[in-house]
C-alpha cells in the first residue's frame, strides 16, 4: 500500500510538472496521413499487440489465441495455471475495415460500413464459434482459449451497413448493425470496450442484451434522429438462422447532452437468442454446438459527466482581430470525465421454440430431444450490471482510467430444476461477479499509443458455478470453493487509422 502511495505521488508530481512548465514529451513522427478519404471512402483499422500475464487462466488457443481475460464466460475454464504470453487485441478488437460518406445533394449524404475482427498472431478472422468445436468434450486441464461469441469466422464478422443521412431528417441505415445497446455501452463505458480490461468489452452479454451472439443483428433497420441536444432512435430486426437470434428483435434509444453531461437510455426485446454452452457439454470430435435459446429483454440507463479544465482565458485587452482568431488553433487543456451506468436483462424460455439451426457464422446447433435447449430458463434469469469509473486526459497525451463493474444474478431455475444447496452448487444459484481495472494509455501521435493495465475479476456463487474447484464442476474437478478469481495484467502497442 505504500509503495502503490509513493507512486501515485510520484506520477501525481510529474504530471503537475508537466503542466506548470508547459513541458511537452516528445512525439513519434507519424507516418500515417490525416486524411486518407478518397471519393468518399475512407480506411479504418486497429492493429493491437502486446504482452500479458494471467494468474489464473487457459493457454491461448490457434483459433482464439487471445486470453480469457475473466471469469465471466460460458467456459467455466480456469484451472489455477498462471499464464505469460504475447497477446493482442488489449484495449479493442484488431480489425481492419472502410466507411463511405458522399454527399448526394439537397444536404443527403450516402453513408455505409463495413469491418472485420481479426486475430494479428494467427492471420485469422476472428472465430469464438470454431474455438468452442475445438475444445470440444475436452477437460479443462486440456483445453485452450475458447469464448463465444457473434464474430465466427464470416468475412465481415463486424458490422456491414449502407444507407442515407440528412441533418434534417435523420439517419436510417439497413444491414448487419451494432445493437442500440453495444452502441451505447461503447460510448459510456469508461474504458471503451476494452477486451482486456472491462467487463463490458471481454464479455458480450451487455451488448447482446444478455445473449453474446444478438450484440450485432443481421438484416437490421436502424432509424435515428437528432433534434437540438436531444438523440431518439428505433431498430428492428427479423432474426434468422445464423444470425444470432431466430426470430425478430426491436430496440428503442432516447438520450441527450447537456453542456459537459450526457446520458442514454435504451430498452431491447429479442427472440429465440442463442446462447452456446461450455465446450466439454459436446463430444470430441463433435461439429455441431450445444446451446440454450432465449427471451432476452434489456433496459439500460447510462451517462457521463465531463469537465474541461486548464483552458487558458481570452485576454479582456487587447481584443483580438477576427484574422486572429480564426488563425489561432482552439486552446487545448486537460479532460476529467466520470461514468456511471446500469443494465437490467432478464432471460425466458422462448415463446418460439427453436428445435434446429444455426449459430453466428453458419455453424449448426446440435440436434437431439434436449438440444437446442428451449427450458434453460424456466423462470427467468435476471442479471443486474453496475459501472462507474474516471478518467483524466492529459492535453499532452496521457490518460488514466479507473473502471469498477459490479454482476448480480438472481436465482433461477434452470431446465425445471431449482438451486436447493445453494452457493455454487448449480449455474442457477444467486450469484455476483466483481471487477476492478486501472490503465494508463499514452498517445504517441494521433494514429499511435501505447498502453498499460492492470485488471482483477472475481465471481462468486452461482456465476461461479461449473469453475473447477467449486461443487457444480464436471470431470472430476469438482470442489467446495465457491468464488474464483483472476488477475491480468497486459501492456501493448496500438496503430489505429
Amino acid at each position: 500500500m505504500k509503495k502503490a502511495l509513493v507512486v501515485g505521488l510520484a506520477v501525481a508530481g510529474l504530471a503537475g510538472q508537466a503542466y506548470a512548465g508547459d513541458w511537452v514529451p516528445p512525439k513519434v513522427p507519424d507516418p500515417i496521413p490525416d486524411n486518407l478519404t478518397w471519393y468518399g471512402i475512407t480506411p479504418i483499422g486497429a492493429l493491437d499487440l502486446g504482452y500479458a500475464y494471467q494468474t489464473n487462466g487457459r493457454p491461448l488457443g490457434n483459433v482464439v489465441s487471445g486470453l480469457e481475460f475473466i471469469p465471466f464466460t460460458t467456459t467455466r475454464n480456469y484451472t489455477g495455471q498462471a499464464i505469460s504470453t504475447i497477446a493482442h487485441s488489449g484495449l479493442q478488437q484488431s480489425f481492419i475495415g472502410v466507411t463511405v460518406v458522399e454527399p448526394l445533394g439537397a444536404g443527403w449524404k450516402a453513408v455505409a460500413r463495413a469491418d472485420t475482427g481479426f486475430d494479428p498472431l494467427t492471420g485469422n478472422l476472428s472465430n469464438g464459434c470454431n474455438s468452442f468445436l475445438q475444445n470440444a468434450g475436452l477437460v479443462y486441464t486440456q483445453q485452450n482459449s475458447n469464448a463465444d461469441s457473434g464474430r465466427c469466422g464470416q468475412p465481415l464478422n463486424g458490422v456491414l451497413w449502407g444507407g442515407i443521412s440528412n441533418a434534417q431528417y435523420g439517419t436510417l441505415t439497413f444491414g448487419r448493425q451494432n445493437s442500440f445497446q453495444l452502441d451505447g455501452i461503447a460510448a459510456y463505458d469508461p474504458l471503451s470496450l476494452s477486451y482486456a480490461f472491462s467487463l463490458l468489452g471481454y464479455s458480450g452479454t451487455d451488448g447482446g442484451s444478455g445473449s453474446t451472439q444478438a450484440a450485432r443483428w443481421d438484416n437490421s433497420a436502424k432509424y435515428v434522429y437528432d433534434f437540438g441536444p436531444i438523440t431518439a432512435g428505433a431498430m428492428y430486426a427479423g432474426g434468422d438462422s445464423g444470425a444470432g437470434f431466430f426470430n425478430n428483435a426491436y430496440g428503442f434509444m432516447f438520450g441527450g447532452h447537456v453542456g459537459g453531461f450526457s446520458a442514454e437510455a435504451v430498452w431491447t426485446k429479442e427472440h429465440g437468442a442463442v446462447n452456446l454452452q461450455t465446450a466439454v457439454n459436446d463430444v470430441v470430435g463433435s461439429t455441431t454446438l450445444a446451446a440454450n435459446i432465449s427471451d432476452n429483454t434489456e433496459w439500460s440507463i447510462m451517462g457521463k459527466y465531463t469537465w474541461e479544465l486548464g483552458r487558458p482565458a481570452a485576454p479582456a485587452y487587447p481584443y483580438p482581430t477576427k484574422a486572429a482568431v480564426k488563425a489561432a488553433p482552439p486552446p487545448v487543456g486537460d479532460k476529467f470525465s466520470i461514468y456511471a451506468g446500469y443494465t437490467n436483462i432478464s432471460q425466458a424460455n422462448p415463446v418460439a421454440p427453436v428445435l434446429f439451426g444455426d449459430a453466428a457464422g453458419g455453424f449448426p446447433l446440435t440436434s437431439s430431444a434436449t438440444l437446442p435447449d428451449n427450458n434453460a430458463f424456466t423462470t427467468a434469469k435476471i442479471l443486474q450490471i453496475y459501472w462507474a469509473g474516471a478518467k483524466y486526459e492529459f492535453a499532452w497525451g496521457l490518460n488514466l482510467t479507473g473502471a469498477y463493474y459490479h454482476v448480480t444474478q438472481n436465482q433461477y431455475i434452470a431446465d425445471g430444476a431449482a438451486c436447493t444447496l445453494g452457493g455454487a452448487s448449480k449455474t442457477d444459484c444467486a450469484g455476483i461477479f466483481d471487477q476492478v481495472s486501472f490503465v494508463a494509455d499514452y498517445w504517441l501521435n494521433k494514429h499511435m499509443d501505447v498502453y498499460a493495465g492492470i485488471t482483477y475479476g472475481r465471481a462468486s456463487n452461482g456465476l461461479a458455478s461449473g469453475f473447477p474447484g467449486t461443487p457444480g464442476a464436471k470431470f472430476g474437478f469438482a470442489g467446495t470453493n465457491t468464488s474464483v478469481d483472476t488477475t491480468s495484467f497486459m501492456t501493448g502497442l496500438r496503430i489505429k487509422i
